[in-house]
């Protein structure tokens, strides 16, 4: 029978990690250097067991020398690529995640869903995106990362250095965001209403159909000017061509408002009749309020940015 020694299973062990091809080359060298190791621990008076054992576990895990031999990495992502990595996986994560989440909210009003159901869908949703792409930008960097010759070109270079951060521009990054979420949700909200809301039992359109030969339209282009005006503001800052812009929107968007709540051509007659519209006494109490609530909020509104423009006029007259 034949007789296996340390040395043998190391080797054995370490020459299966690699192509056939390579195998008898690392069996040789390996063995070589074995032997120069244990006969420089006999030199030194060690017991030739002895001397075999600690020159093996000197080289280590056989595995691991295998992967040193190979130059094939351990790790999933090495330093190598690990910070183009997780550049792109944000890079994706701010970009895909906010279109895909309002998508799903969209989506979830036109089928009717009540409201706790459209949440639930769109945090499962987004669950599930974030782990798609992290899980195969990180395949295709692991792919890289064992081939070298196909990633040519994506090591680090000075065209990877980013521009100083405008921080006027950073601060004016939630207003920015908070401004689109707001008005997609609300155009959300116009159409979602328009497809019916169930009243025992019953649907019913919120506005007037008859909007839709025009007003519903006009109401839901402002709203897209809206979102650019409040990339405008973004992009420059406030100054006083934006803040009469302001102005004008808020006009074009208030006075027709209030022309088709006064003259009660605003909301569909039958919806009102299944709320039992106009609600005692209490009708005209209401309307006043909403009226003046309207009134009030576009004044603010703008009175607000006439003060941001001023004062980005004065900032900008110091600096």
């Amino acid at each position: 029978m034949t007789t296996t020694t340390l040395t043998d299973r190391y080797v054995w062990a370490t020459v299966r990690n690699v192509p056939q091809r390579q195998r008898h080359d690392l069996d040789r060298e390996l063995r070589e250097r074995i032997g120069d190791r244990r006969d420089a621990f006999l030199e030194e008076g060690v017991d030739p067991a002895d001397a075999e054992r600690r020159t093996l576990l000197e080289l280590g895990d056989p595995s691991a020398l295998a992967a040193d031999y190979l130059d094939r990495p351990l790790q999933l992502i090495g330093p190598r690529y690990y910070l183009t990595w997780l550049r792109l996986v944000k890079v994706l994560l701010a970009i895909v995640l906010p279109f895909v989440a309002a998508a799903s909210v969209l989506a979830q009003l036109l089928a009717g869903a009540a409201v706790g159901e459209v949440f639930a869908a769109t945090i499962g949703v987004l669950l599930s995106t974030a782990l798609h792409l992290v899980f195969w930008t990180t395949l295709v960097f692991a792919i890289l990362e064992r081939s070298p010759d196909q990633a040519r070109g994506m090591e680090w270079s000075l065209a990877n250095l980013p521009q100083v951060r405008d921080e006027h521009r950073a601060k004016r990054l939630p207003d920015l965001i908070a401004s689109v979420v707001f008005l997609a949700i609300f155009a959300g909200f116009i159409v979602w209403g328009q497809l019916g809301v169930t009243i025992d039992g019953e649907s019913f359109p919120v506005l007037d159909p008859d909007l839709w030969t025009f007003w519903i339209p006009w109401f839901l282009g402002l709203l897209v000017l809206e979102m650019a005006f409040a990339g405008a503001v973004y992009a420059w800052g406030w100054n006083w061509w934006l803040a009469f812009a302001n102005l004008l929107l808020n006009i074009a968007f208030t006075v027709p408002a209030l022309w088709l709540l006064l003259s009660e051509r605003l909301f569909d007659p039958e919806f009102l009749a299944a709320i039992g519209w106009p609600w005692g006494d209490a009708g005209d109490v209401t309307v006043t309020v909403i009226t003046v609530a309207i009134v009030g909020v576009t004044a603010w509104d703008v009175v607000d940015g006439a003060v941001k423009a001023y004062r980005a006029g004065r900032e900008r007259a110091i600096a």
